[in-house]
């Protein structure tokens, strides 16, 4: 296993507090965005972790609170390592098809048996639902409110509670949460920081490291062919400086107007703020990850 770089570890700058100043992308970069987001909604957030400085699109709505969809896959990953019920990345479990029958819509590889990393970067839903029972709310409770995550709902026996609610957060929620986590701030073993920065890796260029987890859900329940929610949220491990953390929150008409969407619009948001290198050829997007 890769070991994350030391910077992650040791960066010991505070992140911004709720009411510090905020720098607005709409100021300058408004007609760029605009012409990007071709009708879509966003919010973005993200904190320089090197220089305490706040970036935003849409601020006064980073305070809004939605469900996490599979982002909560981050959390999600520590908790089930921290509390044992995974012992590695490498854990195997097999998809019980009575239990947990293919639906028409899943990818081929969400109907195989896989280990917790490969359900991570496919975004495997039935192996965290598998994961969340034997969790367990109450061990949820406490390690959400441990980690400042959202409103750290998380029913007992419910293994939906981060797609449908009551679970919920808002962008500079994400932010806050990711900022703890690559500062070593979370109560979780380093071995576990360093297994999720193995799996949540998106790209590496010019020296820059991407990473996330996307997540997102149909706008009204079960209508999958109607308006889609969805996130991308993570950070950019970068050469000379502490990492940016950062949050997009998008909507559009249907999950294909926003799915490969969100990882060219969060490259150009972080771009704008110099935390991600220019393309210099096409940018790849592993359709595994972007669920």
């Amino acid at each position: 296993m890769r070991l994350m770089p030391a910077i992650v570890l040791c960066f010991s700058a505070p992140l911004l507090a709720i009411g510090q100043e905020t720098t607005d992308l709409a100021e300058t970069e408004a007609p760029g965005i605009m012409a990007e987001l071709d009708g879509r909604d966003a919010i973005f957030y993200a904190v320089d972790l090197e220089e305490g400085r706040a970036y935003a699109w849409a601020p006064k709505r980073i305070d809004e609170r939605h469900a996490p969809y599979s982002t909560f896959k981050i959390p999600n990953l520590l908790i089930a390592l921290e509390t044992g019920v995974a012992e590695s990345i490498i854990d195997l479990r097999r998809r019980d098809p009575d239990r947990r029958p293919a639906q028409p819509w899943w990818s081929d590889a969400w109907r195989e048996d896989q280990t917790l990393a490969q359900a991570f970067r496919r975004s495997t839903v039935w192996y965290f639902q598998d994961l969340a029972l034997e969790i367990g709310g109450q061990r949820y409770r406490e390690m959400l409110e441990a980690f400042g995550y959202g409103n750290g709902l998380a029913p007992d026996n419910n293994d939906v509670f981060w797609l449908v609610g009551p679970l919920a957060i808002s962008p500079r929620e994400q932010v806050g949460f990711l900022g703890r986590l690559v500062r070593g701030a979370l109560p979780v073993r380093p071995e576990t920081v360093a297994a999720l920065f193995e799996v949540s890796l998106l790209e590496e260029r010019d020296g820059h490291r991407l990473h996330g987890k996307t997540g997102s859900g149909p706008a009204a329940d079960g209508n999958i062919d109607g308006p889609f929610k969805g996130w991308l949220v993570g950070w950019v491990e970068r050469p000379d400086a502490a990492p940016v953390v950062y949050a997009l929150f998008v909507a559009g008409p249907s999950f294909e107007s926003i799915a490969t969407f969100r990882g060219e619009m969060a490259r150009s948001f972080l771009r704008r703020i110099d935390a991600w290198p220019d393309a210099v050829g096409p940018e790849s997007y592993d359709g595994g990850r972007f669920k």
